[in-house]
C-alpha cells in the first residue's frame, strides 16, 4: 500500500500508502544478538530481514549496498499482499518492515492488539486517480463507476481524493475512517466500487477511473504523470500518511535498526532510487520519531473511539 507517502511532515488528511507488494515469507529473523534492544549497533556479518513493498524498486539495491558498507547484511523479504508484512513482523519472522503509512499501522495494531511502532520515516506519496477512457475528471459522465482500494485506510483516503475532485460527496465531510457507506449517492456524480488494490490495474478498462496505489501504477501500463487527480501530500494534516520503517516495540531503540533508517534517509543513491521508483512523486521525509509515535498514538485512539 506503496503506502508511502507517501509517499510531508504533519498530521491527518486523506490516505497515502502506500502504499505501498510482496511474495512469500520464509524463515525466522536472523539479526545477531548485538542488534537487540539497546545493543551496541552493527556488527560484522549481521543480517537484518526487512519486509518490503516491491523488492525491485530502485531504492533497495543501493540501500542494501550502503548497509553492507556499514557491516549490516540486509535481506529483503518481498511479500504478495499488504496483509502479510505486519503479522510477519509481529511473529518475529522479519526484523523490520517498510511498506505502510501510520494510518495502516494504527489499524493493524488496533485490530490485532500488537505494539508495532515507527522508528523512522521514508516518504509521503500522493494518491492518484487514473483512467484509460478520460483525460480529465470533468469528462467523466454522471453515473459512471470509479474503483477504489478495499483496504480501510487506503479506501478512506481514496474517497477523499474523489470528493476533492468533485466526483462524490461524503456524508461526514470525509475522515480517515470514511468508507463506501459514507458516500452520499444522491449527491455524488459517480458510483464507487471497492476492489483489492492489486486487482485494480487489470480492472481499469472496466471502469471510468480508479484510484491506484503507487505500487501498481506501472502494472496498469501508466505513469504517475497520467493521474487525472490526486491529493496534496504537502497538506499540514498529512503526517498519518507518512510511510515508515516499523519495528516491534522492544526494538524501538535498536541501534542497528536506527542506523538502517539513517542510511535510508541520508544516502544519496537511496534517495535517488526512491524518487525514481515513484516517478519523482515521493516527498522524502526525516520526521522526528517522537512525532511519528505521537501520530500513531492519536490515530489508534481515534480508531478505537470510532469502533
Amino acid at each position: 500500500m506503496s503506502i508511502t507517502a507517501s509517499r510531508r511532515t504533519t498530521s491527518v488528511i486523506a490516505a497515502l500508502a502506500a502504499v505501498p507488494l510482496f511474495v512469500a515469507l520464509a524463515g525466522c529473523a536472523t539479526a545477531s544478538s548485538d542488534a537487540g534492544s539497546g545493543g551496541s549497533g552493527a556488527s560484522e556479518d549481521e543480517t537484518v530481514k526487512i519486509g518490503v513493498v516491491g523488492k525491485g524498486d530502485a531504492q533497495w539495491a543501493p540501500f542494501v549496498e550502503a548497509a553492507a558498507d556499514e557491516g549490516i547484511t540486509v535481506e529483503l523479504v518481498d511479500f504478495g499482499s499488504y496483509e502479510q508484512p505486519n503479522p510477519a513482523l509481529t511473529e518475529g519472522e522479519i526484523d523490520l518492515n517498510q511498506f505502510q503509512h501510520i494510518v495502516y499501522l494504527a489499524e493493524y495494531n488496533t485490530a490485532s492488539g500488537s505494539d508495532l511502532t515507527p522508528i523512522g520515516s521514508t516518504a509521503i506519496y500522493p494518491l492518484g486517480l487514473y483512467s484509460q477512457k478520460f483525460d480529465d475528471v470533468d469528462d467523466i459522465p454522471e453515473g459512471e463507476t470509479v474503483a477504489v482500494p478495499d483496504d480501510a485506510s487506503n479506501q478512506a483516503r481514496a474517497l477523499l481524493v474523489l470528493q476533492s475532485a468533485g466526483l462524490i460527496e461524503l456524508k461526514s465531510g470525509g475522515t480517515i475512517f470514511s468508507d463506501l457507506s459514507d458516500v452520499d449517492t444522491d449527491k455524488s456524480k459517480v458510483k464507487v466500487t471497492a476492489l483489492e488494490a492489486a486487482l485494480i490495474p487489470t480492472s481499469l478498462p472496466d471502469v471510468a477511473a480508479a484510484i491506484i496505489n503507487n505500487d501498481f501504477v506501472e502494472d496498469a501500463g501508466l505513469t504517475f504523470e497520467d493521474a487525472i487527480a490526486q491529493d496534496d501530500p504537502e497538506d499540514p494534516n498529512a503526517l498519518p500518511y507518512a510511510n515508515i520503517f516499523a519495528a516491534r516495540a522492544e526494538d524501538a531503540d535498536n541501534e542497528t535498526y536506527l542506523k538502517l533508517v539513517e542510511i535510508f534517509q541520508t544516502n544519496e543513491d537511496v534517495q535517488a532510487g526512491l524518487l525514481e521508483s515513484s516517478g519523482n512523486t515521493a516527498v522524502p521525509l526525516q520526521t522526528p520519531v517522537e512525532d511519528l509515535v505521537a501520530s500513531l498514538k492519536k490515530v489508534q485512539e481515534d480508531t478505537e473511539a470510532n469502533k
